[in-house]
């Protein structure tokens, strides 16, 4: 059989006939991976959608009322919480990638959903989880621990297999009410000639799923694998594929996680839902605010600031502290900038507005600053807090509780009423 060889970007998915060191496309570099792709006529078509029977009208279809049946409502507190996330519930036919750091929950919190989505679909209607990484009774082990919930589910079924045809054949079979694959970059198919994890098996497996949840209306979750730098491994394009892109934040030594919805076809993107990591799974908390607010009383050369930010459409508490120390005119060393949470450039420049418009000389100190909790503080409105905070670390006079405003030309920012009902809560 005839064959070829072709570059495809690990960024973009451009593919290239020869190898170059910069992607033409993305820009990326050393993105171009050779593989070895079959001649047309050795290679199977994927099957496609069934076309309509034919064009209709936009108005009739939206009078079918699809917001009252559109969407699997997913029960419980915890199932509140995630489909706030997802846009209101799980929509029927949709494909989900979810991405974290390796033990960060992403199996854990799949399989919580596996169970609520049994409990949301009528007529004992069943959920299908797929493992490429782990044996049967390793996820049987993991759910005993979660409890009867999911260990003594008789509506989840779990499948240890890589080769996607015979995954596509038990999904045509079962016809489940949802189906987990854990992870895509473990699966394969038949056709492609490449290894499993590279870029044309991933789109191809992620194509082909596509194609039977969208045919099936059964919605499907899959589980990505992250690089070093935090972005989802594989092509750029699986992205492009999926219709929901959820990302799992959260450090090992903390329990808290963060949900976001990065990417919503069906719902609001950036929005967050908090858990905190137990015994039994994922539990939601009910006020996040609280747990990323640290005690108050701080040394006096070390100061703390709250800001309120919106993640999504959700009011959040954050506390930003700040810690000033001289630097020794004998070092000769330029004064170290280390933030945590807050963006450098952003440092640099509320450090350079206060040198010019105060008495402060950022020059001659260090500057550290810490958001609790592990998160970012990534809008405008946080500009306010660090630099209070930095400045009462400098002049050492901490913020007092009952500060209301400061001198100076201050913008206004959006959703102020959210904002003020938030902070009414501490």
């Amino acid at each position: 059989s005839k064959s070829k060889q072709l570059y495809i970007c690990g960024g973009c998915g451009e593919q290239s006939a020869q190898w170059a060191g910069q992607c033409k496309s993305c820009g990326a570099w050393n993105s171009l991976e050779k593989v070895v792709v079959q001649a047309a006529a050795d290679s199977t078509p994927l099957p496609l959608l069934p076309p309509a029977a034919a064009p209709q009208r936009l108005s009739d279809v939206s009078r079918r009322g699809f917001r009252s049946r559109w969407r699997l409502v997913l029960p419980g507190e915890n199932g509140q919480e995630l489909g706030r996330v997802l846009g209101g519930g799980v929509v029927p036919g949709s494909l989900t990638l979810v991405g974290g750091e390796p033990g960060v929950g992403k199996s854990t919190l799949l399989l919580q959903m596996a169970a609520m989505l049994t409990q949301a679909s009528t007529g004992g209607a069943t959920v299908l989880y797929v493992s490429g990484e782990e044996s049967v009774e390793q996820i049987g082990s993991r759910a005993e621990r979660m409890g009867p919930a999911v260990g003594s589910n008789p509506s989840i079924f779990v499948y240890s297999a890589t080769r996607l045809d015979a995954i596509l054949d038990e999904i045509i079979r079962l016809q489940p009410a949802a189906v987990v694959v854990d992870s895509i970059q473990t699966v394969y198919l038949d056709e492609v000639s490449s290894s499993a994890g590279s870029v044309t098996q991933v789109r191809e497996c992620a194509t082909a799923l596509l194609q039977v949840a969208k045919r099936e209306r059964i919605p499907v979750f899959l589980v990505g694998h992250v690089t070093k730098s935090g972005d989802i491994a594989g092509p750029r394009v699986l992205e492009h594929i999926v219709d929901t892109v959820i990302y799992m934040e959260g450090g090992r030594q903390q329990p808290v996680r963060l949900v976001r919805s990065i990417k919503n076809r069906y719902g609001n993107t950036d929005e967050v839902g908090v858990f905190e990591m137990h015994d039994d799974g994922m539990q939601v908390v009910p006020n996040p605010s609280s747990i990323f607010l640290s005690d108050r009383d701080l040394a006096p050369n070390v100061s703390s600031a709250v800001a309120v930010v919106l993640e999504g459409t959700r009011p959040l508490l954050m506390e930003v502290q700040a810690l000033c120390s001289p630097v020794p005119q004998s070092s000769g060393q330029p004064p170290m900038r280390m933030p945590s949470g807050v963006d450098r450039q952003r440092l640099a420049l509320l450090l350079a507005v206060l040198g010019k418009h105060t008495d402060m000389r950022p020059y001659s100190v260090d500057v550290h600053l810490n958001v609790t909790g592990g998160l970012e503080m990534k809008e405008p409105s946080t500009d306010l807090a660090v630099a209070c905070a930095i400045a009462s670390s400098y002049f050492e006079q901490p913020i007092g509780r009952d500060v209301v405003g400061l001198g100076g030309e201050l913008r206004p920012v959006g959703n102020i009423e959210r904002r003020i009902a938030e902070a009414a809560k501490v």
